[in-house]
């Protein structure tokens, strides 16, 4: 059986360079507070300002490659001091943080060729034209964040409209019922 196309997502790219996630950033913990390493020990919870941008972005990549791509967000983490970020999946989306020292273009790279090795298509979502110009081609496609996030938004509305559209159903106990018990009913009350 064939694998589905491989979605590789530039994760704070996508979060950068949309207004759908960067209104989720935590305005109270900008530069200056995650340099400042005392604010992260008064913080029990280690307080991660990307948090909810993040968390987003992975319902949303869930939801975007249901059934069609097998997703993965590759996070940029080189100037984090602490290599503690196990890659991790969630929601069918494979999370994978960069090493100290290492980007997030590198990973990226090294997901694309080792899918090109597979003969294996891929859907790459950045912003980036570096990264976009570096690991291009066939079997490669590129797509901007800001795409992204106008098709994960269509896909939300639709959900949304489709939702409210059963949510407003009439739904007699006649319409629950299957055919066969439709009939016997019909049978019971002399129709």
């Amino acid at each position: 059986m064939a694998r589905l196309p491989l979605l590789v997502v530039d994760g704070y790219n996508v979060i950068y360079s949309t207004t759908r996630y960067q209104g989720l950033i935590d305005e109270h913990a900008g530069a200056g507070a995650l340099a400042d390493v005392a604010h992260l020990e008064r913080d029990p919870y280690g307080h991660d300002p990307f948090g909810r941008a993040r968390e987003a972005l992975l319902a949303d990549v869930a939801a975007y490659a249901q059934g069609s791509y097998e997703p993965v967000i590759v996070f940029d983490a080189a100037g984090n001091l602490s290599d503690e970020r196990p890659d991790f999946s969630s929601a069918g989306v494979r999370i994978v943080f960069s090493k100290t020292g290492e980007s997030a273009d590198t990973v990226i790279e090294r997901l694309v060729t080792r899918a090109r090795h597979e003969n294996r298509d891929v859907l790459l979502v950045t912003s980036d034209n570096t990264i976009r110009f570096t690991v291009g081609g066939v079997p490669v496609t590129s797509i901007s964040s800001q795409l992204l996030a106008t098709d994960i938004g269509t896909v939300a509305h639709d959900a949304e409209v489709a939702r409210e559209e059963r949510s407003h159903g009439r739904m007699t106990l006649e319409d629950r019922l299957s055919p066969a018990e439709r009939e016997k009913l019909w049978k019971l009350l002399g129709r």
